[in-house]
């Protein structure tokens, strides 16, 4: 049997930028926590603030250095997998990561060296200092590589001559039709993750009775955060799908199951596409509700598949099937953070067990819809590599073999695995291990923990945010 390079490329860029995804959509959120915590230790010299954000930086320490050694890759694939796309792209793409590399990735390195270990040995305004640059620096990289995918998604400000792309306007080309929403939908992801990974974790700590204090603080704050996070996230989602209809309407389509263009189209809850015959074999919905939703009108005509031709239709099952994962994820995400406001009354947060396991095993369903939101996106644009102008097919390397993109493929996935392996011991020992004495507990314990905290200068309400007294 005959391999395609061409399928095999897609499935190893597929899983190499999977794989990657889960990594920074963790440590953006988590980043700006940090610095909150740290900002929350300068104002309040509560130790508790401290040890928290002592504890989270060293998982962010780990992330972050598995999330750089995956991204490694994706940049080389380009020239190895993708050599036309390459040279058609790199007046737009090759700037794009470039910047990313010039004003995020050295802003990231030359801070979080302070960041790691600079606690105890800068003044406590500086460590503070460069957790925001930390921070920062992860929306600077999100905001490069989101508006080159964005780009591809929704090209604009660019004139395709003689095979290459050349960039007629640079602010349309950065800030195309579709970056605003893909960004903003990416950085309250990263919250919306950061939240429940630290709300599930601190959960656990509750139900072992370690770090009582401190644990409960850390989870009333990511509960009232992400009580307002995930439902905006819906919002700036139905947003983003009204900028898709616009610009991608066959993604939207698939993503609804909706084959033939009509009025009162039904939201369907499942469905079973079937792509050679152009239809569902069997359909559960809602009359009208998705005409409702994408339209805002109860009768508003929605877009078929079939408007375009079958070869130029992305596999519809797959797009149809992650769009509804990573809804119905977002939807528990909502249930759970109202939940939690409710068990706040009469003290029951943190005493409520069942709750508290639900939040464990919360903590990983983030990740599942990022990668399912990423599905649809990828997917669902195909076959293009660039929406309209460049085909997967048009982009893929003329020399490279089947042979050779599986013997890549097989490689980068026993990389990874090592790399997973190595990274998850190493959090597992992080997290295990706990948060450190308030003394500092390790080799070199940081000075500001040591100071005494007065309940004249700060005080903090379980069921509330923190406030402060002069």
């Amino acid at each position: 049997m005959e391999l395609d390079p061409l399928l095999l490329s897609r499935l190893q860029f597929a899983f190499v930028v999977s794989f990657h995804a889960i990594f920074p959509v963790f440590t953006i959120g988590l980043a700006s926590y940090i610095a909150v915590l740290n900002g929350l230790f300068y104002k309040t010299e509560n130790p508790a603030w401290d040890r928290l954000a002592q504890f989270w930086t060293r998982v962010f320490a780990v992330v972050f250095g598995m999330g750089v050694v995956s991204g490694i890759v994706m940049s080389f694939q380009f020239g190895t997998n993708w050599s036309n796309f390459s040279y058609a792209t790199a007046n737009f793409i090759g700037p794009m990561l470039s910047y990313e590399v010039v004003t995020a990735f050295f802003l990231e390195a030359a801070f979080l060296g302070v960041l790691l270990f600079g606690r105890g040995k800068v003044p406590q305004g500086v460590h503070l200092f460069a957790s925001i640059m930390v921070a920062l620096g992860t929306f600077i990289s999100s905001f490069w590589i989101l508006s080159a995918n964005s780009w591809m998604q929704t090209p604009a400000g660019a004139e395709l001559i003689d095979g290459r792309f050349h960039i007629t306007d640079w602010s349309a080309a950065i800030f195309n039709p579709s970056f605003p929403w893909r960004f903003s939908h990416k950085v309250m992801a990263s919250f919306v993750t950061g939240g429940f990974v630290v709300a599930g974790v601190s959960a656990w700590y509750l139900l072992i009775g370690r770090d009582v204090e401190a644990n409960r603080r850390a989870l009333s704050m990511c509960l009232w955060l992400l009580l307002v996070l995930t439902p905006a996230q819906a919002v700036i989602g139905d947003f983003h799908g009204l900028n898709t209809l616009e610009h991608q309407p066959t993604k939207v389509a698939a993503m609804e199951g909706h084959w033939e263009t009509s009025t009162d189209v039904p939201l369907l809850l499942a469905a079973w596409p079937d792509q050679a015959a152009q239809d569902n074999r069997f359909e559960i919905g809602i009359p009208n509700l998705a005409s409702l939703i994408l339209t805002h009108d109860i009768h508003g005509e929605i877009p078929g598949i079939s408007e375009v031709p079958q070869d130029e239709q992305p596999t519809v099952w797959l797009v149809f099937w992650s769009f509804r994962v990573m809804v119905g994820l977002g939807v528990l995400m909502i249930g759970v953070s109202l939940v939690g406001l409710w068990l706040r009354r009469g003290g029951r947060l943190y005493r409520q067990r069942g709750y508290l396991q639900l939040l464990r095993l919360m903590s990983v369903t983030p990740f599942v819809a990022v990668l399912a939101g990423w599905f649809v996106t990828e997917t669902g644009r195909a076959p293009w590599l660039v929406y309209g102008l460049m085909t997967h097919a048009e982009g893929l390397t003329p020399s490279l073999t089947g042979g050779m993109a599986l013997f890549t493929l097989i490689g980068y996935m026993t990389v990874y695995a090592v790399v997973f392996a190595c990274g998850l011991y190493y959090l597992t020992r992080v997290v295990r291990q706990g948060m450190l004495p308030a003394s500092g507990g390790d080799a070199d314990p940081s000075p500001h923990a040591k100071r005494p905290f007065s309940a004249a200068n700060a005080r903090f309400d379980d069921d509330a945010a923190p406030t402060w007294r002069q």
